[in-house]
């Protein structure tokens, strides 16, 4: 064979076994992530923020957009926990696993690999942060329904930044155990009345309700850009860099409910918080933002109201999710290789070729 072919095919082989190194080392190189993830966000609920926004949608400042295929290992519909396992580890398993294989087997997230080399990490959710999204990047269960048990693998995950809801899996189990005495053990601050306007140097713990954070309409307010203010400012001292991760998680509630107002106000506190990332890495210079969903939840489209083209009616058709694809949005150094169509496990091995190899 030609050698010439001979080293064609070779690199197309690498490009199909999902080797990103080689495009990644031609790509300038991002000091730090943040991963923003709007659970059950499909190209209709981002459509939704540039007509119910008051202000100009922060979807508008990237420069690089691709498209994301979410099927499960086993299910055409993929759920949270499979796919956002698929964006913490780059493998593909069932619906409802934690950061395992189809078998079961524990497999290493993107935040443990990364807490091993010196990064800093952090998590924020609307959630409770046990819940199959942010316990995905730091837990191993075979079932997103275990919360205890994933509870227990956050004390000693030595990510330095968590914030969200589920109090009552940490100090008021099942087990009787208090995880709450074993966070402060491992050098942990904890806040569960409010959020704080400065942190010290310690690793922090702020989960301030017992299960999920209140509804936008029921009142919480700017919790989600708040807290991401905070753990920027702490996360970016560290020298070699930080991962944060990021999950509007209740725009995929109100889908669920079928709920326009509910989804909509969800989904314009987290483009609220994208523009306060976006602020920071135009500043930074050294940050990769992306903005993406597991998948989308209730066949949300934005339909005319009654044949008038003037008038929308947000309208569903499932109370589930949706197979389509899902957005993905990045901007700051290495954005351009996320451009296209691929698979969720794309995310894992973009992100993977441009911190660690």
């Amino acid at each position: 064979m030609n050698p010439l072919l001979r080293q064609f095919i070779v690199l197309i082989s690498l490009s199909i076994a999902g080797s990103f190194s080689l495009i990644a080392q031609e790509s300038p190189k991002p000091k730090n992530i943040v991963l923003l993830i709007g659970d059950g966000m499909g190209l209709s609920q981002v459509s939704a923020s540039l007509f119910y926004n008051k202000e100009t949608t922060n979807f508008e400042r990237f420069s690089t957009i691709g498209l994301v295929k979410t099927s499960s290992s086993k299910e055409l519909v993929t759920d949270s926990a499979s796919s956002a396992t698929a964006f913490a580890t780059g493998i593909k398993t069932y619906n409802g696993a934690i950061g395992v294989d189809e078998n079961g087997v524990a497999v290493e997230t993107i935040i443990e690999q990364l807490v091993k080399k010196g990064y800093a990490t952090g998590l924020i959710s609307t959630s409770s942060i046990v819940h199959a999204t942010p316990a995905s990047f730091f837990a191993h269960s075979k079932s997103r329904r275990l919360y205890e048990d994933i509870a227990a693998f956050l004390p000693s995950s030595n990510i330095d930044f968590i914030a969200g809801g589920g109090t009552k899996f940490f100090d008021s189990r099942e087990d009787g155990k208090n995880l709450f005495s074993v966070f402060k053990k491992n050098g942990y601050e904890i806040h569960t009345e409010e959020l704080p306007k400065t942190l010290s140097t310690r690793k922090q713990v702020i989960l301030l309700e017992e299960d999920e954070m209140p509804k936008m309409l029921d009142g919480r307010g700017d919790f989600l850009p708040n807290a991401t203010i905070l753990a920027l400012e702490a996360l970016s001292k560290n020298e070699t860099g930080f991962f944060l991760l990021i999950e509007g998680s209740q725009i995929d509630w109100g889908g669920h409910d079928n709920d326009a107002d509910y989804l909509i106000s969800e989904l314009l506190d987290f483009d609220k918080t994208i523009g306060a990332v976006l602020d920071f890495s135009k500043k930074n210079g050294e940050t990769l933002v992306i903005v993406t969903a597991d998948h989308e939840t209730g066949g949300f489209t934005l339909s005319t109201d009654d044949g008038d083209y003037n008038k929308i009616k947000p309208t569903f058709s499932t109370t589930g999710h949706s197979a389509s694809m899902v957005p993905l949005f990045a901007e700051g150094p290495g954005a351009s290789l996320f451009g296209g169509i691929y698979d969720h496990r794309g995310i894992y091995q973009k992100m993977r070729a441009l911190l660690i190899e």
